[in-house]
């Protein structure tokens, strides 16, 4: 695995679990909803933040602990 990869894999559970939460909102648990919320807000301001200043922290971090994808390379499927 590799950076990018990881980052796009963490994106999509960190979506997963806010539709889980504002699922859970919208069947009557306010606690849920607003956590649900929250989880939003934050994956779309990280992903301002990625927008505007080309600066990811996710990617930062794990660059630093799997490294950058070689997408030029082929993998062992293709």
């Amino acid at each position: 695995m590799c950076a990018e990869r990881i980052q796009r894999i963490l994106t999509a559970v960190m979506l997963g679990i806010a539709l889980m939460f504002l699922a859970q909102g919208a069947a009557g648990d306010a606690l849920s909803f607003k956590i649900g919320v929250i989880l939003q807000v934050f994956i779309i301001l990280m992903m301002l933040i990625w927008a505007f200043t080309n600066f990811c922290p996710s990617l930062w971090f794990f660059n630093k602990i799997f490294g950058p994808c070689d997408w030029n390379k082929k993998d062992s499927n293709g």
